[in-house]
């Protein structure tokens, strides 16, 4: 495969929802994409507030036993559960791994006490800087030959995920990222019209 510029790796970024549980590349080449991420995209005032956890094998497949096990608590309707239950077993629970993007609110908090000025801004520029890496991340294992999907299951699923990993209370979900070898070609996706997305003056 030709390398690709940067423009390309964003025009293919998709969302794949038929995984398999093999990879095209080693488990330590996915950790490289996440520390490269973590090292190089930006936040606000360089906070670096954002905090991942891959979730390989036995880890990944436990992620989604757990979240269909809150689920079906909360679905009432058994064939409703069970609509769920396919989704989540042949799109995310079938691939190879997920990353799990979470904010560390401990550094929020330090920068709404510093800067008082921007106190209400600073949660929401943590999401942007969740969003940047998600896109990142999402970009980068598309590239190497992965399907991914975003999804959040959060806030649902937060108590289990921090229980089952022994994860920081600090710390905050923001969404799940499953990903594996795509199965199925995404369908073709629709734009809105520029025209009503851009001004120029």
């Amino acid at each position: 495969m030709m390398p690709r510029n940067f423009k390309e790796v964003l025009e293919r970024r998709r969302s794949y929802y038929h995984l398999g549980g093999s990879s095209p590349v080693s488990d330590g080449a996915i950790r490289e994409i996440l520390e490269f991420a973590l090292l190089h995209v930006p936040s606000a005032f360089n906070s670096q507030s954002t905090r991942l956890v891959l979730l390989l094998g036995e880890n990944h497949a436990k992620l989604w036993t757990l979240t269909k096990d809150v689920l079906k608590k909360r679905i009432a309707s058994a064939e409703a559960f069970a609509r769920t239950e396919t989704k989540i077993d042949t799109s995310f629970a079938s691939g190879y791994g997920t990353v799990l993007f979470f904010e560390d609110m401990t550094t929020v908090k330090k920068l709404q006490s510093d800067f008082p000025t921007y106190k209400d801004r600073f949660p929401v520029w943590s999401q942007q800087t969740s969003a940047m890496h998600q896109l990142a991340v999402w970009a980068m294992l598309e590239d190497v030959g992965f399907g991914v999907s975003l999804q959040h299951y959060n806030p649902l699923i937060d108590n289990e995920v921090k229980e089952t990993w022994k994860i920081s209370q600090d710390w905050e979900l923001v969404a799940q990222m499953p990903f594996g070898v795509p199965l199925q070609q995404p369908e073709s996706k629709d734009h809105n019209g520029l025209e009503e997305r851009l001004l120029v003056f």
